[in-house]
Protein backbone atom coordinates (compact mmCIF):
# COMPACT_ATOMS: atom_id res chain seq x y z
CA UNK A 1 0.00 0.00 0.00
CA UNK A 2 1.47 3.78 -0.71
CA UNK A 3 0.16 4.44 2.64
CA UNK A 4 3.12 3.08 4.26
CA UNK A 5 5.95 4.54 2.59
CA UNK A 6 7.39 7.54 4.02
CA UNK A 7 8.79 8.83 0.85
CA UNK A 8 5.51 8.46 -0.86
CA UNK A 9 4.28 10.93 1.52
CA UNK A 10 6.80 13.21 1.08
CA UNK A 11 6.43 13.16 -2.86
CA UNK A 12 2.51 13.56 -1.80
CA UNK A 13 3.31 16.42 0.38
CA UNK A 14 6.30 18.18 -1.89
CA UNK A 15 3.10 17.93 -4.81
CA UNK A 16 0.69 19.45 -2.87
CA UNK A 17 2.85 22.27 -1.70
CA UNK A 18 3.20 22.49 -6.14
CA UNK A 19 -0.97 22.51 -6.82
CA UNK A 20 -1.64 24.92 -3.56
CA UNK A 21 0.60 27.35 -4.91
CA UNK A 22 0.14 27.15 -8.44
CA UNK A 23 -3.84 27.27 -7.75
CA UNK A 24 -3.35 30.00 -5.35
CA UNK A 25 -1.27 32.26 -8.16
CA UNK A 26 -4.10 31.63 -10.80
CA UNK A 27 -6.98 32.39 -8.16
CA UNK A 28 -5.13 35.96 -7.39
CA UNK A 29 -3.73 36.80 -11.32
CA UNK A 30 -7.78 36.03 -12.17
CA UNK A 31 -10.27 36.38 -9.99
CA UNK A 32 -11.53 32.41 -11.06
CA UNK A 33 -11.38 29.88 -7.66
CA UNK A 34 -8.74 27.16 -7.51
CA UNK A 35 -11.02 24.56 -7.66
CA UNK A 36 -10.76 24.45 -11.61
CA UNK A 37 -7.28 23.76 -10.84
CA UNK A 38 -7.41 21.78 -7.74
CA UNK A 39 -9.53 18.99 -8.73
CA UNK A 40 -7.74 17.39 -11.86
CA UNK A 41 -4.42 18.24 -10.01
CA UNK A 42 -5.25 15.95 -7.48
CA UNK A 43 -6.47 13.19 -9.47
CA UNK A 44 -2.87 13.26 -11.01
CA UNK A 45 -1.33 13.24 -8.19
CA UNK A 46 -3.44 10.35 -6.56
CA UNK A 47 -3.04 8.32 -9.53
CA UNK A 48 0.38 8.43 -9.94
CA UNK A 49 1.10 7.42 -6.37
CA UNK A 50 -0.79 4.43 -6.79
CA UNK A 51 -4.33 5.15 -5.81
CA UNK A 52 -6.78 3.19 -7.36
CA UNK A 53 -10.10 3.70 -5.71
CA UNK A 54 -13.54 3.55 -8.29
CA UNK A 55 -14.03 6.71 -5.32
CA UNK A 56 -11.14 9.01 -6.31
CA UNK A 57 -12.83 11.31 -8.35
CA UNK A 58 -15.31 11.92 -5.42
CA UNK A 59 -12.51 12.38 -2.86
CA UNK A 60 -11.14 15.12 -5.21
CA UNK A 61 -14.11 16.69 -5.63
CA UNK A 62 -14.80 17.07 -1.81
CA UNK A 63 -11.52 18.05 -0.96
CA UNK A 64 -11.58 20.45 -3.51
CA UNK A 65 -14.80 21.96 -1.97
CA UNK A 66 -13.26 22.00 1.43
CA UNK A 67 -10.64 24.19 0.42
CA UNK A 68 -12.97 26.68 -1.07
CA UNK A 69 -15.35 26.55 2.32
CA UNK A 70 -12.31 28.09 3.75
CA UNK A 71 -10.65 30.46 0.77
CA UNK A 72 -13.76 31.70 -0.07
CA UNK A 73 -14.65 33.00 3.22
CA UNK A 74 -11.31 34.73 3.59
CA UNK A 75 -12.20 36.27 0.10
CA UNK A 76 -16.10 37.13 1.03
CA UNK A 77 -14.96 39.16 3.79
CA UNK A 78 -12.91 41.01 1.71
CA UNK A 79 -15.08 42.12 -1.16
CA UNK A 80 -17.58 43.03 1.90
CA UNK A 81 -15.32 45.25 3.59
CA UNK A 82 -14.49 46.72 -0.10
CA UNK A 83 -18.40 46.83 -0.79
CA UNK A 84 -18.25 44.71 -3.75
CA UNK A 85 -20.79 42.43 -2.57
CA UNK A 86 -24.59 42.53 -3.97
CA UNK A 87 -26.41 41.40 -0.70
CA UNK A 88 -29.55 41.48 -2.51
CA UNK A 89 -28.03 39.12 -4.68
CA UNK A 90 -26.26 37.12 -2.45
CA UNK A 91 -29.57 36.34 0.01
CA UNK A 92 -32.10 35.86 -3.15
CA UNK A 93 -30.04 33.45 -4.96
CA UNK A 94 -28.14 31.55 -1.77
CA UNK A 95 -31.30 28.72 -0.53
CA UNK A 96 -31.22 27.59 -3.99
CA UNK A 97 -27.70 27.19 -4.67
CA UNK A 98 -27.34 25.03 -1.35
CA UNK A 99 -30.10 23.24 -3.00
CA UNK A 100 -28.05 22.35 -5.73
CA UNK A 101 -25.09 22.08 -3.99
CA UNK A 102 -26.87 19.37 -1.58
CA UNK A 103 -28.36 17.52 -4.30
CA UNK A 104 -25.00 17.59 -5.95
CA UNK A 105 -23.47 15.54 -3.26
CA UNK A 106 -26.10 12.90 -2.81
CA UNK A 107 -25.65 12.32 -6.79
CA UNK A 108 -22.17 12.65 -6.92
CA UNK A 109 -21.98 9.70 -4.21
CA UNK A 110 -23.65 7.63 -6.68
CA UNK A 111 -21.86 8.26 -9.49
CA UNK A 112 -18.84 6.72 -11.06
CA UNK A 113 -15.92 8.52 -11.61
CA UNK A 114 -15.53 8.19 -14.95
CA UNK A 115 -18.72 9.75 -15.27
CA UNK A 116 -17.63 12.47 -12.78
CA UNK A 117 -14.79 12.86 -15.25
CA UNK A 118 -17.03 13.32 -18.34
CA UNK A 119 -19.00 15.83 -16.36
CA UNK A 120 -15.96 18.15 -15.33
CA UNK A 121 -14.28 17.64 -19.20
CA UNK A 122 -17.04 18.89 -20.55
CA UNK A 123 -17.94 21.86 -18.38
CA UNK A 124 -14.25 22.20 -18.03
CA UNK A 125 -13.60 22.84 -22.02
CA UNK A 126 -17.12 25.16 -21.83
CA UNK A 127 -15.74 27.25 -18.98
CA UNK A 128 -12.49 27.39 -20.82
CA UNK A 129 -13.75 28.36 -23.93
CA UNK A 130 -15.52 31.34 -22.15
CA UNK A 131 -12.76 32.58 -20.31
CA UNK A 132 -10.73 32.99 -23.56
CA UNK A 133 -13.24 33.88 -25.49
CA UNK A 134 -15.92 35.66 -24.01
CA UNK A 135 -16.97 39.13 -24.47
CA UNK A 136 -17.74 41.60 -21.87
CA UNK A 137 -20.78 42.87 -23.79
CA UNK A 138 -22.64 39.67 -24.20
CA UNK A 139 -25.73 40.28 -22.19
CA UNK A 140 -28.76 38.38 -21.88
CA UNK A 141 -30.83 41.11 -19.89
CA UNK A 142 -30.56 44.50 -17.95
CA UNK A 143 -31.76 42.48 -14.24
CA UNK A 144 -30.91 39.08 -12.75
CA UNK A 145 -33.72 36.27 -13.32
CA UNK A 146 -36.75 36.36 -10.38
CA UNK A 147 -38.87 33.74 -9.42
CA UNK A 148 -38.55 30.18 -11.47
CA UNK A 149 -35.62 31.74 -13.44
CA UNK A 150 -33.75 32.49 -10.14
CA UNK A 151 -34.89 28.81 -8.72
CA UNK A 152 -33.76 26.75 -11.90
CA UNK A 153 -31.01 28.26 -12.32
CA UNK A 154 -29.55 28.86 -8.83
CA UNK A 155 -30.26 25.04 -8.17
CA UNK A 156 -28.11 24.48 -11.38
CA UNK A 157 -25.09 26.13 -10.28
CA UNK A 158 -25.17 24.46 -6.73
CA UNK A 159 -25.60 20.93 -8.21
CA UNK A 160 -22.43 21.52 -11.51
CA UNK A 161 -20.76 23.39 -9.06
CA UNK A 162 -20.20 19.93 -6.78
CA UNK A 163 -20.20 17.76 -9.31
CA UNK A 164 -17.05 19.93 -11.03
CA UNK A 165 -15.57 20.54 -7.20
CA UNK A 166 -15.83 24.59 -7.84
CA UNK A 167 -16.92 27.60 -5.78
CA UNK A 168 -18.88 30.07 -7.53
CA UNK A 169 -16.82 31.98 -9.67
CA UNK A 170 -16.53 29.73 -12.89
CA UNK A 171 -20.44 29.71 -13.23
CA UNK A 172 -21.66 32.94 -11.09
CA UNK A 173 -19.32 35.54 -12.39
CA UNK A 174 -20.00 34.66 -15.97
CA UNK A 175 -24.18 34.51 -14.80
CA UNK A 176 -23.92 38.16 -13.47
CA UNK A 177 -22.10 39.47 -16.63
CA UNK A 178 -24.33 38.30 -18.81
CA UNK A 179 -27.30 39.99 -16.43
CA UNK A 180 -25.64 43.50 -16.30
CA UNK A 181 -23.58 42.80 -12.96
CA UNK A 182 -20.70 44.91 -12.54
CA UNK A 183 -17.61 42.78 -12.72
CA UNK A 184 -16.06 43.70 -9.77
CA UNK A 185 -19.56 43.07 -7.58
CA UNK A 186 -20.26 40.04 -9.88
CA UNK A 187 -16.78 38.76 -8.49
CA UNK A 188 -17.58 39.59 -4.97
CA UNK A 189 -20.91 38.32 -5.17
CA UNK A 190 -19.77 35.26 -6.46
CA UNK A 191 -16.98 34.09 -3.56
CA UNK A 192 -20.47 34.43 -1.38
CA UNK A 193 -21.94 31.54 -3.70
CA UNK A 194 -18.67 29.75 -3.03
CA UNK A 195 -19.51 29.39 0.70
CA UNK A 196 -22.98 28.42 -0.24
CA UNK A 197 -21.62 26.15 -2.23
CA UNK A 198 -19.02 24.48 -0.29
CA UNK A 199 -20.44 24.19 3.20
CA UNK A 200 -23.03 22.37 2.97
CA UNK A 201 -21.15 19.90 0.40
CA UNK A 202 -18.50 19.41 2.39
CA UNK A 203 -20.33 18.46 5.39
CA UNK A 204 -21.89 15.80 2.95
CA UNK A 205 -18.81 14.31 1.62
CA UNK A 206 -17.36 14.29 5.81
CA UNK A 207 -20.20 11.69 6.55
CA UNK A 208 -19.75 9.85 3.19
CA UNK A 209 -17.60 7.05 2.26
CA UNK A 210 -16.39 5.65 5.45
CA UNK A 211 -15.51 2.29 5.20
CA UNK A 212 -13.68 2.07 1.46
CA UNK A 213 -10.93 0.54 0.84
CA UNK A 214 -8.10 2.31 -1.80
CA UNK A 215 -8.83 6.15 -0.34
CA UNK A 216 -5.73 8.31 -0.35
CA UNK A 217 -3.41 8.53 3.58
CA UNK A 218 -5.86 10.81 5.54
CA UNK A 219 -8.77 10.99 4.30
CA UNK A 220 -12.14 11.40 6.69
CA UNK A 221 -15.21 10.51 4.72
CA UNK A 222 -14.52 11.67 1.06
CA UNK A 223 -12.43 14.67 1.80
CA UNK A 224 -8.23 14.22 2.05
CA UNK A 225 -7.09 16.07 5.52
CA UNK A 226 -3.13 16.44 4.18
CA UNK A 227 -4.10 17.81 1.03
CA UNK A 228 -6.67 19.95 2.02
CA UNK A 229 -4.40 21.59 4.85
CA UNK A 230 -0.97 21.94 2.67
CA UNK A 231 -3.12 23.41 0.06
CA UNK A 232 -4.99 25.81 2.15
CA UNK A 233 -1.77 27.21 3.91
CA UNK A 234 -0.23 27.38 0.84
CA UNK A 235 -2.88 29.40 -1.31
CA UNK A 236 -3.47 32.10 1.52
CA UNK A 237 0.69 32.95 1.24
CA UNK A 238 0.57 32.70 -2.98
CA UNK A 239 -3.25 34.23 -3.47
CA UNK A 240 -1.51 37.68 -2.97
CA UNK A 241 1.36 37.09 -5.35
CA UNK A 242 -1.14 36.38 -8.04
CA UNK A 243 -3.31 39.97 -7.35
CA UNK A 244 0.31 41.28 -7.25
CA UNK A 245 0.96 39.99 -10.94
CA UNK A 246 -2.54 41.07 -12.66
CA UNK A 247 -1.95 44.51 -11.55
CA UNK A 248 1.31 44.64 -13.17
CA UNK A 249 0.09 42.67 -16.15
CA UNK A 250 -2.58 43.15 -18.65
CA UNK A 251 -4.88 40.77 -17.89
CA UNK A 252 -6.75 39.70 -21.37
CA UNK A 253 -3.52 37.95 -22.91
CA UNK A 254 -3.64 36.24 -19.20
CA UNK A 255 -7.36 34.93 -19.31
CA UNK A 256 -6.20 33.85 -23.07
CA UNK A 257 -3.59 31.92 -21.58
CA UNK A 258 -5.60 30.48 -18.80
CA UNK A 259 -8.30 29.53 -21.10
CA UNK A 260 -6.35 27.43 -22.97
CA UNK A 261 -4.64 26.07 -20.79
CA UNK A 262 -7.98 25.05 -18.71
CA UNK A 263 -8.95 23.67 -22.33
CA UNK A 264 -6.41 21.22 -22.24
CA UNK A 265 -6.29 20.35 -18.88
CA UNK A 266 -10.38 19.48 -19.63
CA UNK A 267 -9.37 17.62 -22.76
CA UNK A 268 -7.16 15.28 -21.13
CA UNK A 269 -9.66 14.41 -18.49
CA UNK A 270 -11.98 13.43 -21.44
CA UNK A 271 -9.71 11.26 -22.77
CA UNK A 272 -9.04 9.68 -19.17
CA UNK A 273 -12.55 9.01 -18.72
CA UNK A 274 -12.96 7.57 -22.07
CA UNK A 275 -9.82 5.45 -22.37
CA UNK A 276 -11.17 3.81 -19.11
Amino acid sequence: MPDADPTHLVTLAGLLLAIGGLSGIIAGMLGVGGGIVLVPAFLYTFDILGYASPYLMQVCLATSLATIAVTSGRSVRGHMAKGAVDRDILRGWAPFIALGAVIGVVVAGGMKSTVLMLTFGVLGTLIGLYIAFGRDDWRLGDHMPTRWGRWITGTVIGFLSVLMGIGGGSFGVPLMRLYNVPIHRAVGTASGFGMVIAIPSVLGFLLSGWGLGGLPAGTVGLVNLPAFAIVVATTMITTPWGVALAHAMDPKPLKRIFGGFLIVVALNMLRKALMG
